[in-house]
This record gives structure tokens, sequence and C-alpha cells, in this order.
């Protein structure tokens, strides 16, 4: 067809995003065990091809998927879960879709705007995939251990005053905490409904303990390895913000909520918790006098 290099070009850039996506979506679905998530990305795969193909009537060239793009991608979704990879992969290409719709001359770009717009995030929504129907029990053991543990290290600081004393009381308190919300989130999930809700009380246990045991060994780390106690404390927060931080990042991507929202929320919770044990266990040091 005639159309103007800047168009060509711009529409040689579409393309390529299109059969890249085909090509990692074929890939996922492949390795992808449950059949109807299978199904659903070998549609969007399909779809992908389809609309490389209408692109292709318009530059009149073939061209290859980024290898890099889809190894990337294919990675994070093999750590971080399918919906993850691909909300992300979908978010970044946002511009390049509503690009398509600028280009009123061309009925064909419409229908893929309208494509990319609708139909392939009501197929995304289908994925049903474990670790985001988990998502609340890690939720509990991440809240959980940031807001209780925090503070307990803060207020274990200034009342023990000796690192490696810190290191053992805060491990034996965060391996008991652990147990307790995993067994907690037992038996709330298998009340729940008569466990209508899918989940098994296992597996939910399970999330919470593994979440709230990795928060623990984290937090308690900087104690271990740091003799000053008020550098360790220093460190356990910037370590408690950041994996605020990169949860909240991960979980605003996957179920599409606001990342400021939830990460203001949590960190001012966990750490005014923190200042306020902090507070403790100088008041309680000082009135006691006992001097560890």
């Amino acid at each position: 067809m005639n159309i103007n290099e800047k168009t060509r070009k711009a529409l040689l850039r579409f393309q390529q995003n299109e059969i890249t996506e085909s090509l990692l979506y074929t890939q996922l679905a492949a390795i992808e065990k449950d059949p109807s998530n299978k199904e659903v990305l070998l549609q969007i795969a399909n779809d992908e091809k389809g609309h490389y193909t209408i692109l292709k009537k318009y530059t009149g060239q073939e061209i290859s998927p980024n290898k890099l793009r889809v190894t990337k991608y294919y990675w994070l979704a093999r750590i971080l879960g399918i919906t993850f990879a691909i909300k992300l992969m979908e978010g970044s290409e946002e511009s390049a879709k509503n690009d398509y719709a600028s280009y009123d001359k061309y009925p064909d770009l419409q229908q893929i705007a309208r494509d990319e717009d609708e139909h392939e995030q009501r197929l995304i929504a289908l994925i049903n995939e474990e670790r985001l129907e988990y998502m609340g029990s890690v939720v509990l053991g991440l809240n959980d251990a940031l807001v209780e543990f925090t503070g307990a290290l803060a207020g274990f600081t200034l009342a023990l005053s000796d690192s490696k004393l810190i290191a053992l009381t805060g491990s034996i308190t965060g391996i008991a905490a652990a147990l307790s919300m995993a067994s907690s989130e037992y038996l709330s999930t298998k009340s729940e409904n008569g466990n209508e809700n899918g989940k098994h009380p296992v597996k939910a246990s399970i999330y919470t303990g593994i979440a709230y045991i990795f928060t623990v060994v984290a937090l308690v780390a900087p104690f271990i390895f740091i003799s000053n106690v008020l550098m360790a404390l220093g460190l356990m927060l910037i370590i408690a913000l950041s994996i605020i931080a990169l949860f909240n990042y991960y979980y605003s991507i996957a179920r599409s909520e606001s990342f400021r929202k939830r990460f203001t929320e949590m960190a001012v919770l966990s750490f005014s918790v923190a200042a306020l044990s902090f507070l403790i266990g100088y008041a309680l040091k000082e009135f006691t006098g006992i001097d560890v």
C-alpha cells in the first residue's frame, strides 16, 4: 500500500511489537500446565499474529521479533508469574497501542486498537494463577511481619542494647509469630464459607508462614552482622522499606492497583509502630533500671 516513510516506520515498530508478543504468548502457553490458561494464552498469541499480518499488508515487509524482549518477559513470567509479566508488558506498550487510534484513515488499525484496549484485557483477566489466588495470604504474612516485627526489633534495640541478643530474641519471637500466623490463617481459611472460596487451608497457611519467615530473616540479618545496634536498626528499617516497595510494586502490577497508595499506607503504619515501640523500649529501660 502507498504510505509515507514516517507512517511506514511507525507501522514497522508496531509490527515488531505484535510478532514479539505473539512469540512470547506461544512460549508461555508451552510451559503452562493449566488447560484453560493455555487456551487463553494461545488465543492471545493468535490475535497478535493476526495483527502482525494486517500490519504486513501496509509495510510489505517481514520483520523478526525482539528476542531479547521475549527472553526478558519469559523469565519474569517464570519467576514472578504469568499475570505480572503480561500486565507489565502490556503497560509498557500502552503508548504504542494508543498510537493505533491516531491512524483514523486505516480501518484495520482502528480494529487493532479496539482489540488491544478491550479484548486482550478480558482474556488476561481469565487467567487463573495460584499465586494470585493466595495473594491475600501473602499480604497477611508480610503486613503482620512488617508492622509487628519492625516494632518488636525497634523495642528490643533500646531495651537490650546488644545486637546478638536482639537477633536471638527477635528470631525466636519471629519464628513463633510465623507459626502462630500460619495456624491462624489455616483456621480462618477453613472456616470461611465452608472453604467455598476455593483456597486450600494448608496452602494458605504455608503462603502466610513463608512470607512471615522471609520477612523475619531479612529484618534480623542486620543485627547478626552489625554490632552497633543503632546502625543495625537503621539498616533494618531500610530493608523493611525495600520489602514494602518491592512487594507493593509487584502487587500493584498484578492486581492493577495504585502503588503509591498501598506503599504509603504500609510504610507509614510500619514505621509508626517501630517509632512507638522504640520509645516504649527506652521508657521501660529507664523505668525498670534494667541494663542488659
